[in-house]
């Protein structure tokens, strides 16, 4: 079994209205000290593989074909 996060952040010049309405919201929490927030996605994976290449192969796939939309977001994989 091999164990996968995948994290899809948006890409710079992208707005980001999630990461303001945060970034406002700690600041009225007393958080003054926060300049910028974005915010993203966490994926935690588990595939039934023992082949790390083809792990990759698919957690690419998976992230090109539905995890991500690459027109506006990034994604990193990591395999532990």
């Amino acid at each position: 079994m091999i164990k996968a996060r995948v994290t899809v952040t948006l890409k710079n010049g992208v707005l980001d209205p999630q990461g303001k309405a945060i970034e406002g919201a700690l600041g009225t929490l007393g958080f003054a000290d926060v300049g910028h927030v974005r915010q993203g996605k966490v994926f935690d994976l588990e595939l039934n593989s023992a082949d790390r290449a083809k792990a990759e192969a698919d957690l690419k796939a998976m992230c090109e074909k539905l995890l991500a939309n690459t027109v506006i977001e990034n994604y990193a994989v990591e395999i532990a």
